[in-house]
């Protein structure tokens, strides 16, 4: 039984890298759609949703066979839990992508005011959450807590752009009124991303769950509160 399970937490482990892998891919390109306006990369982001959606119901039906079947408990159970969740954020990655490449299909602009996206520091903004998903994935891969709580320090500076956001936006749209509506749909890239941190920021809490069984869910974790705790 132990050699079962075994291999039906590996398969697990590898679903899960695959879905992780194309939604990397998916928000990767989207924020690049929408820099360039390069509306065929963004349309490339739309179709592939359905890969996602689809992965995400495989390996649902997966992990609730390994309960099912298996009966796994202490670590084996903690981790089929967290990676159930953690299948469940990446798909609404998933969505934050379709929805930010839905930005540069449906924008009449043939470009963007490049002095106003680097005010805004959408580029830094959109590197930065990449940034958070590598990080959670090697946390996983290493089995390291070091590595998972130095995500939920990195979603700080998304929270600070997407602060800010707002308020150029509004002086822009001040000086060039009929930029109003691009501008207003522009929050919602901003808004995509600032939620995109706090799902990696859930992804990293179920790593340090899986590891280190610690339930970090409403506790207003950071890394700093991490290591008092300890």
């Amino acid at each position: 039984m132990v050699k079962f399970i075994e291999s039906e937490l590996v398969l697990l482990k590898k679903e899960i890298d695959e879905m992780w892998i194309l939604v990397y891919n998916q928000l990767d390109r989207a924020g690049e759609a929408v820099l360039t306006m390069d509306r065929e990369l963004a349309q490339q982001v739309l179709v592939r949703e359905r890969r996602v959606n689809a992965l995400e119901l495989k390996i649902d039906s997966d992990v609730e066979d390994t309960i099912a079947l298996y009966n796994p408990v202490g670590i084996d159970l903690r981790f089929v839990l967290a990676m159930l969740k953690i299948n469940t954020n990446l798909e609404r990655l998933g969505d934050f992508a379709e929805g930010i490449a839905r930005f540069a299909t449906n924008c009449k602009e043939p470009v963007l005011d490049s002095e106003l996206v680097e005010k805004l520091r959408l580029s830094e903004m959109i590197a930065q959450a990449l940034s958070m998903l590598e990080l959670a994935k090697r946390a996983l891969q290493e089995e390291s807590l070091e590595l998972a709580t130095a995500v939920f320090a990195k979603d700080n500076l998304l929270n600070e752009i997407n602060a800010g956001a707002t308020a150029i936006l509004a002086d822009y749209i001040g000086k060039y009124p009929e930029s109003a509506f691009v501008c207003l749909n522009l929050l919602g890239i901003f808004r995509k991303l600032e939620r995109s941190g706090d799902h990696i920021t859930n992804i990293a809490e179920e790593i340090v769950f899986f590891i280190d069984a610690k339930v970090l869910k409403h506790s207003g974790r950071t890394d700093e509160h991490y290591s008092k705790d300890k």
